[in-house]
């Protein structure tokens, strides 16, 4: 089937928001989205219910359909335990800050003990540290230079990682969404 899109509505301008089947967004942060095509896609495969529709159309030469802006799964998906240890995770757990200074620019990751005094990558051992402070640590300990993590670091929960996201809510946010989505105010500790 070929879908024509209408003129002047260019089609990554309407994701929709992807909640599980209880109505909770699949993920905060990265905010659960997907394109009009698997949104389509998932409407005729059955997998989803259409719970808010765009004004938009996209048409076939024999049908139009309203793009979907909201959908629910049909089957609830069980929310992973553990979230995977990544750096994007450990900046999201360090609230995009670095944990020796607060400063947002040029964020590495930092082994608080490290490798070569016998530190290790985990969730425990590392936080996000600027590239100043990142250099001025050096492989040395935290007592041997002074500089101290602000929160020590932990293994955190989804539910502490989807809290963190939403104290950076995406820059766009379709008005039919916003019933589903719950922001804090941006940056507060």
């Amino acid at each position: 089937m070929t879908v024509h899109f209408q003129p002047m509505v260019p089609p990554e301008a309407c994701p929709a928001l992807v909640l599980n089947a209880d109505f909770r967004p699949l993920s905060y942060y990265p905010l659960s989205l997907w394109s009009w095509q698997d949104t389509i896609k998932a409407v005729f495969l059955d997998r989803v219910n259409i719970v808010s529709e765009y004004d938009k159309c996209v048409r076939s030469p024999t049908s139009e359909f309203r793009l979907p802006s909201v959908v629910s799964l049909k089957t609830y998906v069980k929310a992973s335990r553990q979230p995977a240890f990544t750096r994007f995770n450990v900046f999201l757990r360090d609230r995009f800050s670095c944990q020796y200074c607060g400063s947002r620019e040029e964020l590495t990751f930092d082994h608080v003990i490290p490798r070569s005094k016998g530190g290790s990558t985990t969730w425990e051992n590392v936080v996000a540290a600027c590239s100043p402070c990142n250099l001025r640590k050096s492989d040395r300990l935290p007592a041997d230079v002074g500089m101290f993590p602000a929160h020590h670091p932990y293994q955190p929960t989804v539910s502490d990682l989807h809290q963190s996201g939403r104290l950076f809510p995406p820059n766009y946010l379709h008005d039919s969404w916003l019933d589903y989505l719950y922001w804090d105010s941006p940056l507060d500790p």
